[in-house]
C-alpha cells in the first residue's frame, strides 16, 4: 500500500515499474540535442494531415503505437490510458487514442500533465485497479499558438522570454511488475498565483509553483537534492529556471547543481531560435521517454526527480485579464537493480 509521508507526499511501498517509453516529435525537435534517442522525427508539421490538429493526434496515436511495439503486448493488455494535451476538451487524445478500445481518463495539468499521469497511473496500479497503464502526452507549436496567441499567418515578433511549444508526443507504459525504472514517490501540485499576468513570460509563472512543490517533497521526505543525479523541471526555460533556483534558495534548498530543464535539454536555444527554450506537455514528456529514460535504464542516471510544471491559463482568462495561475507535480525514478 501507497503511504503518505508529510503533509503532501506519497511513497510508493510497491513501486511501480516503468517497462517501456517511446517518442515521437517534429522536425525542430529532431535537428535538437536529443535527436538520436527519439524514436520517430517527423519532417512536415502536418503529419500529412489535413490540420495541425490532427497532426497532434496522429502524434499521440504514433507514440502510442510504437510504445506497444516496444513493450511486445496489445492495446487489449493495457487496464487504462491517461492522457492530456494542451488544447481545448484535451482533442488530441480522444481523436489520436479513440480506435485502440482502451479504458481513457483525459486530464489536464497544461505542461505538468504529463507528471500528473505518471502519478495517476501509479496511484491506479499501486491500488490494484489494473495491471497496466500508459501515460501519452503531446503538444503541437502550431495548434498552441494558435489556441493561445495569434494564428501563425500574423507574423508576430516573439518575447525575449517566450518559449517554444514542442511539437511532440511521450508515452511511457507502467506496470506492476517487470524490469525497468521504478516510481518511488511523488508530490501533487499545489496550484500557486503569483500574480503574473504575461502569457509570454510561461517561466516566470511557473517557477513559483516548481519552488512550492519541490520544498514540500524535500520537507516531507527528509531528503536532500545531493540525494539525486537530477532535478529535471518541465519547461520553465532560461527565466525559470533561474527563478527557481532563486526562490528555493531563500529556502534554504539549493539545486543549482542537480537542476536542469526538459526545455532547455530539447532544443538548441541559441542555435535554434527557441528564445527562452521549449515548453508544451510534450515538452517534458518527450524529453523523458526519449532520453531521460534511457538514462535510467542503462544506469547512466540512478536517481531523478522530474517536476513539470504547468501554467493554468486558457484564452477566457488572459482575455478577461485574469492572473496565470500556476502548478507543479513531482514524481520520484530510480533505475532499480534493473537499471544498474
Amino acid at each position: 500500500m501507497a503511504v503518505r509521508k508529510g503533509n503532501h507526499t506519497i511513497l510508493f511501498e510497491r513501486p511501480i515499474t516503468l517497462a517501456a517509453a517511446a517518442a515521437a516529435v517534429g522536425k525542430k525537435e529532431g535537428e535538437g540535442p536529443l535527436h538520436d534517442y527519439f524514436d520517430r522525427i517527423h519532417t512536415d508539421t502536418t503529419l500529412h494531415e489535413k490540420s495541425f490538429e490532427r497532426a497532434e493526434a496522429a502524434l499521440q496515436k504514433e507514440a502510442f503505437t510504437v510504445l506497444m511495439t516496444k513493450a511486445g503486448i496489445a492495446p487489449s493488455d493495457v487496464s487504462f490510458l491517461f492522457a492530456g494535451d494542451l488544447l481545448n476538451q484535451c482533442i488530441s487524445s480522444t481523436f489520436g487514442l479513440q480506435d485502440f478500445s482502451v479504458p481513457l481518463f483525459g486530464i489536464y495539468g497544461a505542461c505538468s500533465t504529463f507528471s500528473e499521469g505518471l502519478l495517476l497511473a501509479a496511484m491506479a496500479l499501486e491500488g490494484g485497479c489494473g495491471e497496466r497503464a500508459v501515460v501519452v502526452t503531446s503538444s503541437h507549436f502550431c495548434t498552441a499558438e494558435r489556441q493561445f496567441r495569434f494564428p501563425l499567418e500574423y507574423g508576430g515578433l516573439r518575447t525575449p522570454t517566450s518559449q517554444w511549444t514542442a511539437t511532440a508526443a511521450g508515452a511511457v507504459l507502467l506496470g506492476q511488475s517487470g524490469t525497468g525504472p521504478r516510481l518511488t514517490a511523488a508530490t501533487p501540485g499545489i496550484v500557486t498565483d503569483y500574480g503574473v499576468k504575461d502569457a509570454n513570460n510561461m517561466g516566470a509563472a511557473m517557477a513559483p509553483a516548481a519552488a512550492v512543490t519541490i520544498g514540500n517533497f524535500f520537507r516531507d521526505t527528509g531528503r536532500c537534492p545531493e540525494d539525486y543525479d537530477l532535478i529535471a523541471t518541465g519547461d520553465l526555460g532560461l527565466v525559470g529556471s533561474e527563478l527557481l533556483i532563486t526562490l528555493l534558495k531563500k529556502d534554504a534548498i539549493d539545486i543549482s547543481r542537480q537542476h536542469n530543464d526538459c526545455g532547455l535539454m530539447l532544443y538548441d536555444v541559441k542555435g535554434q531560435g527557441t528564445t527562452c527554450g521549449g515548453s508544451g506537455c510534450g515538452c517534458s514528456a518527450s524529453v523523458f521517454s526519449a532520453y531521460l529514460y534511457d538514462q535510467l535504464k542503462k544506469g547512466r542516471m540512478h536517481k531523478l526527480l522530474l517536476v513539470s510544471t504547468g501554467a493554468l491559463l486558457s484564452p477566457t482568462s488572459t482575455m478577461q485579464g485574469e492572473n496565470i495561475p500556476c502548478i507543479a507535480h513531482l514524481v520520484e525514478i530510480t533505475a532499480g537493480k534493473e537499471g544498474a
